[in-house]
């Protein structure tokens, strides 16, 4: 690709697979480094129900996930990304020079976004709406001049949740300004209150009044998210 001329190349990685060990996951670190791309994501292995793995992971073909060793390996990504000057700006992607992904910023930053095809979905800050799989019942809608989809107008609480969710994982943050001017003063205080359990040990930081998490708090980026949530 870029033989052909593409200088904006972005890679995926994924670590925490049962046979990756460190020595390997460096090198294929370095070999990343060495392409001289602009963009990497890297995933932490995740076995989901109804696919292959999980049922080779149930059967004991193939081990499970380790925990330990998975953070080990995040661990060793973050300083390898770092002394070769990678950002993280989202807690699975790094980046040189600005080049963030534009298509997934828009989910983390919660602009609206159009979705069009087959179980495409979209966002406009009020409510969701995806439309369905089926590639021919799409088509026989368009045909009859006629979108079938589902919509689902999100509630206050789960506009916050979902802010709480993709801000905290990227570079920016969450504004705690934003949270009293968009939801309220009851949502800050419940905001405030969970995250100071967190920044006294470490997990959380707090600058120009938004919260980042920290490196170790990256670690337990879903808990704490989940702390934070309100719920009416």
């Amino acid at each position: 690709a870029q033989d052909a001329g593409f200088e904006n190349i972005s890679i995926d990685l994924i670590y925490g697979t049962p046979t990756l060990s460190d020595e390997n996951w460096k090198q294929n670190l370095h070999t990343a480094f060495d392409l001289k791309v602009t963009h990497i994501s890297s995933y932490c292995l995740t076995v989901e129900e109804k696919t292959a793995l999980h049922k080779f992971v149930q059967t004991g073909k193939v081990k499970n996930v380790d925990e330990e060793k998975s953070a080990t390996q995040f661990e060793i990504l973050l300083e390898a990304m770092q002394k070769n000057n990678f950002v993280q700006y989202e807690i699975s992607n790094f980046c040189t020079n600005n080049f963030y992904s534009k298509h997934n910023s828009n989910y983390w930053l919660k602009n609206k976004y159009l979705g069009i095809g087959p179980s495409a979905h979209s966002y406009n800050e009020v409510s969701r709406q995806w439309n369905i799989k089926n590639n021919a019942l799409y088509i026989k809608g368009l045909v009859e001049n006629k979108l079938n989809f589902e919509i689902e107008t999100l509630t206050p609480s789960q506009n916050y949740n979902e802010y709480i969710m993709t801000g905290l994982r990227t570079m920016w943050g969450i504004s705690l300004s934003h949270i009293e001017n968009v939801f309220g003063k009851d949502v800050l205080i419940h905001c405030k209150n969970e995250a100071s359990k967190y920044s006294s040990s470490g997990y959380i930081d707090q600058k120009n009044n938004c919260i980042f998490l920290t490196s170790k708090g990256k670690l337990l980026a879903d808990k704490i998210a989940a702390d934070l949530f309100f719920v009416d």
